[in-house]
């Protein structure tokens, strides 16, 4: 199985949104698991609808934002969103999905590949992704990791008020 990757198309944007429902789908289960109903609730009114948004926002509308689409036998299976910031020479990763039946195959660590040695060529100097540290997050670390980030451990709290 060959994975080809490429420049995102704006006809590939209905399949990205599909993708990242799936991906993100044992996300938010567990954030339901983690937070309680109440939390999720208010957190998380409409997932799904939010995700699309945030997919739709960031690969399509969003200005300075780059994306790559993974493709396995011409069918998107992963992308990942990123942008440099020249001033501050950063370079962060928005987003990356990768589909359930194709996590585990180097598809994540490819994509940060790219993305990583294409921040370099623009002269970043720090590369930064957020991630959660949940079991529903572990795939999306375990990319992380092996491309060569370094965690710092953060905590987040919620109350519902």
């Amino acid at each position: 199985m060959q994975t080809h990757i490429r420049p995102y198309h704006e006809d590939d944007l209905a399949d990205l949104l599909e993708l990242s429902i799936l991906a993100w789908e044992p996300i938010f289960a567990s954030f339901h698991q983690v937070l309680g109903v109440e939390l999720d609730a208010l957190l998380h009114p409409d997932w799904k609808a939010s995700q699309r948004e945030v997919v739709k926002t960031t690969v399509a509308e969003s200005e300075g934002v780059q994306t790559f689409v993974a493709e396995v036998d011409g069918e998107a299976v992963g992308f990942i969103a990123y942008q440099c910031d020249e001033e501050s020479k950063r370079g962060e990763i928005v987003l990356l999905a990768v589909h359930p039946e194709h996590q585990n195959e180097n598809i994540g660590t490819e994509l940060n590949e790219l993305a990583l040695s294409r921040m370099k060529a623009a002269g970043m100097e720090i590369a930064i992704v957020e991630t959660g540290g949940d079991a529903s997050h572990a795939p999306a670390r375990r990319s992380y990791e092996k491309a060569g980030f370094t965690l710092f451990p953060i905590a987040r709290y919620f109350k519902a008020l």
